[in-house]
């Protein structure tokens, strides 16, 4: 039984040779520059789980090509690009094409293979005959590369035989090659994925840009980083892109919006409140959403007040003072408790303590739950119950 046992791992493992990336750890760091940018497009929620997907393919990849099948990695590159084509067909055509098709993707039914795709694309789409219009040498490379990972999918040449590799004479030099060869496609499928992902928005790209930045609503996107474009895109890539119609669309729209202050943007996209910045905050208050008005008018009312949770605790705003409580994590539960509780103020909370606070905004109830290190007083808790509403709803803070 056992020398079966070793027959079989011997012949599994016969003809593989494992092959060591360099910086395989900054490849998966990178990826993060597509993970995370997000598309809040209303009508495009699907493309999120695509990115994702995408994402992993290339991770995928790189973790089979260390372990020696690199047909298969190179197949999860081909694939991620695939995938990448797709979901821009799944977007950018038009409604009459793009519900039909959807359905028929979802259902598993018949559906374009890539070529087709990328033929009513350029014909048909919404942003994609801008963008090749526009990016003529990316579609081209674009091209180009798909060429040369098939050749490898479809293991054309006998460099690409697992038992000519594994021949005892094969020269170490060659596997160098081979690493390199695999690496060039690698962050050439990356900086492709990265690209297609602009066909949606151009707001990981359009956010790069500060003046953009802190102009923009609050935008689940997180822009790419300067270090990731010039790896894996290229500035003239770039450069090309901001040359199309989408791009400037969207630039003009919100470069004409007001420009943010530092303490306005940190409390819009970090959830930050920094107390000591009260004159900048106040001169800019009204271009702050509803919630994040009255969570920012409490933190500026008591300077007990060290972090504040909304919408059932889901969302944590921070402020410049720190809390005493030890633990990082929360839950759910724990503000259904405070919720229910029916005694709402200096209820304990590990080593610091929340209050609970309702307001009525419009016909909605929204209740605000407020972490502090010393408890309030009667004074402190008739301050916060008395805030303002109707200053909130004007975008005036009154201290």
């Amino acid at each position: 039984m056992n020398g079966s046992s070793e027959f079989i791992d011997f012949k599994i493992s016969k003809n593989i040779n494992r092959y060591e990336i360099p910086n395989v750890e900054q490849y998966i760091e990178d990826l993060m520059n597509v993970e995370y940018s997000f598309s809040g497009r209303m009508d495009a929620e699907i493309a999120n789980s695509f990115i994702l997907e995408s994402v992993q393919l290339i991770i995928n990849s790189i973790n089979i090509f260390r372990l020696g099948y690199f047909d298969a990695a190179y197949y999860s590159l081909r694939e991620a690009i695939e995938i990448s084509t797709t979901i821009v067909y799944l977007v950018d055509m038009p409604d009459e094409i793009r519900i039909d098709k959807l359905e028929a993707w979802k259902n598993v039914e018949p559906f374009p293979m890539q070529g087709k795709m990328l033929s009513q694309l350029y014909k048909k789409g919404l942003a994609i005959p801008d963008m090749k219009q526009k990016m003529e040498s990316f579609f081209i490379d674009v091209d180009c590369v798909r060429k040369d990972i098939n050749k490898y999918v479809h293991k054309q040449g006998l460099n690409n035989f697992y038992v000519f590799r594994s021949n005892p004479f094969y020269m170490q030099e060659e596997d160098d090659s081979f690493i390199e060869s695999y690496c060039y496609y690698l962050e050439k499928t990356i900086g492709i994925i990265a690209v297609m992902r602009l066909a949606i928005d151009p707001y990981p790209v359009l956010l790069m840009d500060e003046e953009i930045l802190y102009r923009c609503f609050d935008s689940m996107t997180t822009p790419y980083s300067k270090p990731f474009v010039e790896k894996y895109i290229s500035n003239k890539t770039i450069n090309d892109y901001k040359k199309t119609e989408m791009f400037m669309n969207h630039y003009n729209h919100h470069i004409s919006d007001e420009k943010k202050n530092l303490a306005i943007f940190e409390i819009v996209n970090n959830l930050y409140i920094n107390t000591s910045k009260k004159e900048e905050i106040i001169s800019q208050f009204y271009l702050l959403n509803q919630i994040d008005r009255i969570i920012t008018y409490i933190a500026l009312l008591s300077k007990k007040v060290v972090k504040l949770y909304a919408h059932n605790g889901i969302y944590m705003y921070f402020t410049d003072r720190n809390t005493n409580r030890k633990a990082q994590n929360w839950r759910g539960l724990d503000f259904k408790n405070f919720k229910e509780n029916d005694n709402r103020y200096n209820q304990i909370y590990d080593e610091a303590f929340i209050s609970v606070f309702e307001y009525t905004v419009g016909s909605e109830l929204e209740v605000i739950f407020v972490e502090h290190n010393e408890k309030l007083d009667e004074d402190d808790i008739k301050t916060i119950c008395d805030l303002s509403i109707e200053n909130c709803e004007k975008g005036v803070l009154v201290l």
